[in-house]
């Protein structure tokens, strides 16, 4: 890419303020804001010193003067705003789920072609302790990986005195949209799986709501399936009274010379604890976009594959597509 990168960003609620200190981070220009409550967008622009703010986004790339967008709306507008970067050949970072069905994931991409570049903000793979389990791996430490369990647990949706669940509080439209843990956060946990097992298949699945009042599954349990006989386990709860109302996560890796285990922050060898290695989870919180934005950024420059390019993305969303259809939820196309 032979000129500079000038970055629009489209959606300026909670997550965008990591977004914009990523791109302040890579040195790249935010050259306009755009969000349909025009005053998100107002109150982003003045934090980051944007001139720039628009209501619409077809306004925003028909003024131009930026080619790439940082797509950090709500799914629903996903892929119409994807296809108005590309048709006006702009290129395009996504945040995750790429679109709520594969199916629309599908039509997007074959829409885009390969008209600009197209990544999926997928961050999880640039957050410190996974990065430091995916490490040991490459390094040997365990062997090649035979088994792998993975979890999360979270209060965020435990009922509270006189105010609302912690996630609803943050996320509103969870009071409305169908599917909840897996298609929102367990993607996320998908995608590490895929990313160190390799590629893996739904087995079976169970769903399950115990919060009061919302349409989606707040707990869940996943089997999956590998080459040569490969399992894997994935299971979540969004309701478990103690933990933290954001979630923390565990993961098992064992390989056919050692065991890795990374618990919340901590990460370690079976029988070499004392060698454990912590990550300052909300210390480091902004690094794993700040990295992703920086091998976005890389991509473009150097002509390099994205790590989580929106071919690679796509068979995250079939494994979570997947999940439903195991546990006998239908996806609406």
């Amino acid at each position: 890419m032979g000129e500079s990168l000038r970055v629009a960003l489209v959606g300026c609620g909670l997550i965008s303020l990591y977004h914009l200190r990523a791109w302040k981070a890579a040195g790249v220009e935010i050259v306009a804001l755009c969000d349909t409550d025009i005053e998100k967008a107002k109150a982003r622009a003045r934090e980051f010193g944007i001139s720039r703010i628009h209501a619409e986004a077809g306004e925003m790339f028909a003024q131009g003067g930026f080619n790439a967008v940082d797509i950090a709306a709500s799914v629903g507008a996903h892929a119409h705003i994807a296809r108005m970067a590309a048709d006006n050949g702009v290129h395009i970072m996504c945040q995750k789920p790429l679109t709520e069905t594969v199916a629309e994931a599908e039509a997007l991409i074959d829409y885009v072609g390969d008209r600009v570049r197209f990544m999926v903000h997928e961050n999880y793979r640039f957050r410190p302790h996974y990065m430091t389990v995916r490490r040991w791996i490459e390094e040997g430490r365990i062997g090649a990986v035979r088994h792998a369990a993975i979890s999360c647990r979270g209060s965020g949706l435990c009922a509270r005195d006189g105010a609302l669940p912690f996630l609803i509080e943050r996320q509103p439209y969870l009071t409305s949209f169908p599917r909840n843990l897996v298609f929102e956060t367990m993607i996320h946990h998908l995608d590490i799986l895929r990313c160190l097992c390799g590629p893996l298949t739904v087995t079976a699945a169970r769903l399950n709501r115990l919060a009061d009042g919302l349409p989606g599954e707040d707990t869940a349990a996943i089997l999956l399936s590998g080459k040569n006989g490969f399992i894997a386990t994935a299971d979540g709860c969004l309701v478990a009274p103690g933990y933290p109302e954001l979630h923390g996560d565990r993961l098992e890796v064992i390989g056919a010379t050692g065991t890795i285990l990374m618990e919340l922050n901590r990460i370690h060898l079976v029988g070499a604890e004392d060698k454990a290695e912590e990550v300052d989870l909300i210390g480091r919180y902004q690094e794993c976009f700040n990295m992703a934005m920086a091998d976005f950024v890389r991509g473009l420059r150097d002509g390099t594959p994205f790590e989580t390019d929106r071919l690679d993305n796509l068979e995250t969303l079939r494994l979570m597509e997947s999940v439903y259809a195991a546990a006998g939820v239908e996806i609406r196309q």
